[in-house]
């Protein structure tokens, strides 16, 4: 498609570190499309997942990337003009760590790390000491977002309650200052400072900052580090508009970070991504922005294939590049990948056949249990047949040279839903009607869920496998291993019930209750169906 040339920076950030490291053939693979559709940046989103000197607990077991894959991707990189960018945690989201009690001297709470102490800063400076040796670029984006905590924990203790957009600027002081020695530029993720100014969150359509607030916080950024504006969730062209001219009040060189919506399930979310994210594109340029990336964010498991997105990051390159004809566009798409558009956009089928819960269905009617049924106040009673009809729409494309792989997962997860999804309700309408006969019948159903599960788990596996280190994994192992265990444990009650074994399944006598609150008090969000552990059980503290 040429280069891009309008923007200084144009690309994607993959997360690496929810579970799913990418492979480098992967990466690598990905980075040769980015120089195909004219792209020029790739972020390698890594919290704890990357050597780091000094530090032989960084990232251990994780699926780390080495200094030496590190370097070798950097290279490849560069002979395909894409700028690798090492996307870091320098505040919170670092967890993964926080298991390790090498780092416990470190931790202000949760996920935070407590700013002010020298070992933090010598654990930086160990990180900005690799990124220098491994990368030719001098960008980084030290993240610093999400710390919704910062300064109430052990920091508190210590120092009694400060301000904390204070503490926020002293930190970022001192980042800085150990950036700048191996001279480094920075950009961060800009919502703490929004949050701490006006109390919420970009989603509000009624926050503001003052001109006062606007100076205190230009005047706490140091003229090394960017501020980036990150919006996944809305379409509408005002509000990118209001933001971006909130932001550019105190921000100098404004990024902005969008969605490539893959993180709230197996399957994708192309349709939603490609509106709004043509939305930020418009008005990113009437912004004079010129600094865009496009993240794929792994939340709860990294579920989700990184290459189900290129339709909408296919589309989102036709947008900046003003090209509006829908025929052109879907033509265009073929000739680079080798698959229909129209065709490719069935990999967002499972997901969506039940609009109401995040556009999740996938997900939350996989987990959600037969016995216990969380969530079987939300099943209709054609999500069955729905996942039927997706068999059927991806089972031409599982044979695809390249992309069959990501159409055999999808097809094997809508097979298992087809039957899966109405089973809880099912067995718990015929216990309660005391209909016997019906339970007995329902008995080679669960034998069959479990079998679609087993040929799902190898699809997904093989998937997984494809795309990331094996690392990880074992997480999926534990998810979908247990779902198995526990469909057999279902059906082993059951049957011990119909055979007389039992006179009773106090699960199944137990009034369900509207996850949601009955529609009283909260709003649908406010129930997290994307959290692999609040859809599968209550029992998981």
């Amino acid at each position: 498609m040429g280069r891009i040339n309008d923007f200084e920076h144009i690309g994607v950030m993959i997360d690496n570190s929810r579970n799913g490291v990418m492979n480098l053939s992967t990466v690598k693979k990905l980075i040769t499309i980015l120089e195909k559709l004219g792209f020029n940046t790739l972020m390698l989103y890594t919290e704890d997942t990357y050597e780091v000197n000094n530090q032989p607990y960084f990232g251990y077991l994780r699926g780390r990337y080495s200094k030496a894959e590190l370097k070798e991707l950097d290279a490849y990189a560069a002979e395909h003009s894409v700028e690798l960018i090492p996307c870091i945690q320098t505040l919170a989201h670092l967890n993964a760590i926080m298991r390790w009690p090498q780092y416990a001297a470190i931790r202000d709470t949760n996920d935070i790390l407590c700013v002010g102490e020298e070992k933090v800063y010598e654990l930086i400076e160990d990180m900005f000491a690799t990124l220098a040796e491994c990368f030719t670029s001098r960008v980084v984006n030290v993240g610093m977002d999400e710390a919704e905590a910062l300064g109430l924990g052990n920091y508190l203790k210590k120092h009694g309650y400060q301000k904390r957009l204070e503490i926020l600027g002293n930190h970022l002081l001192r980042v800085s200052q150990i950036a700048d020695r191996y001279g480094f530029t920075l950009c961060m993720w800009s919502d703490m400072f929004y949050k701490l100014l006006t109390g919420s969150f970009y989603g509000d359509k009624d926050a503001e900052i003052s001109e006062e607030q606007a100076e205190e916080v230009a005047a706490m950024i140091p003229e090394n580090v960017r501020l980036i504006y990150w919006d996944y969730w809305k379409w509408e062209p005002e509000h990118f508009d209001k933001h971006i001219q909130i932001h550019q009040k105190f921000a100098k060189d404004l990024w902005y970070a969008g969605a490539l919506w893959n993180w709230v399930g197996f399957a994708p979310h192309n349709a939603f991504t490609i509106d709004a994210m043509e939305t930020a594109v418009a008005s990113c340029r009437k912004g004079q922005v010129r600094n865009m990336i496009f993240t794929m964010w792994g939340d709860d498991g990294a579920e989700c294939a990184r290459f189900s997105l290129l339709p909408s990051l296919y589309m989102i390159a036709c947008d900046i590049r003003g090209i509006t004809d829908e025929a052109e566009r879907k033509r265009g798409f073929e000739e680079m990948f080798g698959i229909a558009f129209d065709d490719f956009m069935l990999l967002d089928f499972p997901g969506t056949t039940n609009d109401r819960l995040n556009n999740n269905a996938d997900k939350y009617l996989l987990y959600n249990d037969p016995f216990l049924g969380i969530l079987d106040m939300a099943v209709t009673e054609d999500d069955g047949a729905r996942f039927g009809a997706c068999v059927k729409k991806l089972e031409p494309f599982t044979a695809h040279a390249e992309w069959g792989y990501l159409f055999e997962s999808a097809k094997c997860l809508c097979e298992a839903l087809e039957i899966k999804a109405n089973l809880g309700q099912r067995t718990r309408k015929a216990y309660q009607e005391e209909d016997r006969e019906a339970l007995l019948e329902l008995l080679p159903v669960y034998e069959e869920v479990i079998r679609r599960m087993e040929c799902f788990y190898h699809a997904y596996e093989r998937q997984w496998m494809i795309e990331n280190k094996p690392h990880g994994f074992e997480v999926q192992d534990i998810r979908l291993g247990g779902l198995v265990q526990r469909m057999k444990h279902c059906e082993k009650r059951l049957q011990e019930f119909v055979s007389g074994e039992l006179s009773e399944l106090p699960e199944l006598s137990e009034h369900l209750l509207d996850p949601f609150g009955n529609g009283e008090t909260y709003e649908p969000h406010d129930f997290c169906v994307n959290s692999w552990r609040e859809i599968a059980s209550v029992n998981i503290i």
